[in-house]
């Protein structure tokens, strides 16, 4: 039998694969980029009212329970997070949005530092500096023939990367309190229509215009509710800098399904940052696992 932590890593490690998948569906989601994060809120949202409300949960996590101030800051850190990222997939390569977006573990790892005492060590901070070594170079050895407006693209992605931090740190502090499920209820249910309020403020076209539209936008809801639920999930159990490292390795699964279906050129320079990307995120569960629970940082979060 797995352990509670290896449990917790391999969830996280599938969770971060199927979070690859998003931005390829927002491609095939045949509507304003925005509007594909509101579909992909709005098909959620019966499945996590599912998740919350069967039965069998421990004491007082059945139930979706009500909203508070930190889930309506992690809609709308969200939201911003969305919004941004699904610009930056219009305009540059699938590989580019992903992998800048994912710079993330940056400011997690600083911040996780100052908020939740969880002290990288040395063979940590190498490893995040190898994963971040490769995702520099998937995103500088691009061939320039990734995009409508590479740069442009490229810079909504540095910056989504900011937004995803503080939902990724804001959802840290809530696991400590309520369900991961809960927490995903919420946070999707209030970032709804601010998603649907940003599609309508930019002109975009709302509804899907093809089957093919309507079922990549039905996909977007499943993602969103075994990726970022899974990742809510394990943020309970890991540290936040382990988790946001690991989670590094959704733009090498997008990259790879955005040259199988859009003919998106992987150059040799990318195809080596994915290699070195890949082997940081090995080398900081491997550090993780040889300091025991309390992994790079400190004791984590009970769940």
């Amino acid at each position: 039998m797995p352990t509670t932590r290896t449990a917790a890593l391999l969830i996280l490690l599938a969770s971060a694969a199927v979070l690859g998948l998003a931005p390829i569906l927002v491609r095939l989601a045949d509507t304003g980029p925005a509007a594909a994060g509101f579909w992909r809120f709005a098909f959620a949202l019966p499945w996590l009212w599912l998740l919350v409300s069967r039965p069998g949960q421990a004491v007082g996590e059945g139930g979706p329970g009500r909203p508070s101030g930190l889930m309506a800051l992690a809609a709308l850190f969200f939201v911003l997070d969305l919004s941004f990222w699904h610009y930056s997939i219009a305009f540059t390569s699938v590989a580019n949005a992903t992998t800048l977006t994912n710079l993330t573990p940056v400011v997690v790892t600083a911040a996780a530092w100052l908020m939740f005492r969880e002290r990288p060590r040395a063979l940590f901070l190498a490893a995040l500096a190898l994963a971040l070594f490769g995702a520099w170079t998937m995103s500088a050895g691009a061939d320039g023939r990734q995009g409508a407006n590479p740069r442009l693209g490229d810079a909504f992605a540095a910056v989504t990367a900011l937004w995803y931090a503080g939902y990724f740190l804001t959802v840290k502090v809530l696991r400590g309190r309520v369900s991961a499920g809960r927490i995903m209820l919420w946070s999707t249910a209030l970032g709804a229509p601010m998603l649907l309020a940003v599609s309508v403020a930019l002109g975009e076209p709302l509804a899907p215009a093809s089957l093919a539209g309507w079922l990549a936008c039905a996909g977007l809801g499943l993602v969103h509710v075994a990726g970022q639920g899974g990742v809510a999930w394990a943020l309970g159990r890991l540290p936040a800098a382990l988790t946001a490292v690991t989670v590094l390795i959704q733009p090498v699964v997008a990259a790879m399904l955005g040259w199988w279906l859009f003919a998106e050129t992987m150059t040799a320079a990318q195809l080596g940052g994915a290699a070195a990307l890949l082997a940081g995120v090995v080398l900081a569960q491997w550090s993780a696992g040889r300091v025991g629970s309390g992994g790079p940082g400190g004791p984590t979060t009970a769940a």
